[in-house]
């Protein structure tokens, strides 16, 4: 699904110039968890925000589904981003003025289908995830955990071939990061692919592989 070749990104400023990869190179298959692990700084981020065309590389070939990312106008970059790839961030990222379930159907509004369709598929998931109950609720009345469930509801509820996941479980207890880890590897067992940055080595190991990243180079794979 995914292949990337001699990827290299660095941050320029009027003193200092960072790089944050310098010539990383792998492939995630379809159906693969992929974890992605680091020190702070390592580019880890970086890498993941270049996979969900948030960013761009400074040279090197990233291929998704086998089509160079590097070629897509704005337009056509948005149109991947809304139509493949569901995200997962560390701060959850929800929109506080939208409830539980607003903040559910707003990818769906970018899909054509009918607004009875879209409420179906809001109810649908969050009964999945456990959060129904809250669906009139705003995000600051709920528990970390249970933002995070809408955090993960919202990245899939239109069905997307990939989720990137950056630091899931970082703001969450142990027992609320399980939960949260095994939504994830449920999602991947009926087929969607999905690439995790983590610091946690319990996280880590509940994927298929491990990438290890420092300085901006790949310095293992397991």
């Amino acid at each position: 699904m995914i292949k990337i070749t001699d990827l290299c990104k660095t941050f320029r400023t009027e003193d200092v110039e960072t790089i944050a990869l310098d010539n990383v190179s792998f492939q995630v298959k379809e159906g693969e968890f992929v974890a992605i692990m680091g020190p702070s700084g390592c580019g880890k981020s970086t890498l993941l925000n270049i996979l969900g065309l948030l960013d761009e590389a400074d040279s090197g070939n990233y291929l998704m589904d086998g089509e160079e990312t590097q070629t897509l106008s704005e337009d056509e970059m948005t149109r991947v981003r809304k139509g493949k790839i569901g995200f997962v961030f560390q701060s959850f990222n929800l929109i506080d003025e939208l409830t539980v379930e607003e903040n559910i159907e707003l990818p769906l509004t970018y899909h054509p289908m009918s607004k009875e369709e879209r409420r179906q598929r809001v109810q649908d998931i969050m009964k999945r995830m456990g959060i129904g109950h809250r669906a009139k609720h705003f995000p600051h009345q709920l528990s970390g955990g249970q933002q995070q469930r809408v955090a993960i509801a919202r990245a899939v509820v239109f069905g997307p071939k990939m989720i990137l996941a950056d630091e899931p479980t970082g703001n969450l207890d142990s027992k609320n990061g399980l939960e949260v880890m095994s939504l994830l590897t449920e999602l991947n067992r009926e087929g969607t692919t999905v690439v995790m940055v983590t610091h946690s080595d319990r996280d880590a190991n509940m994927a298929h592989r491990i990438i290890h990243l420092f300085d901006g180079h790949i310095v293992k794979k397991e």
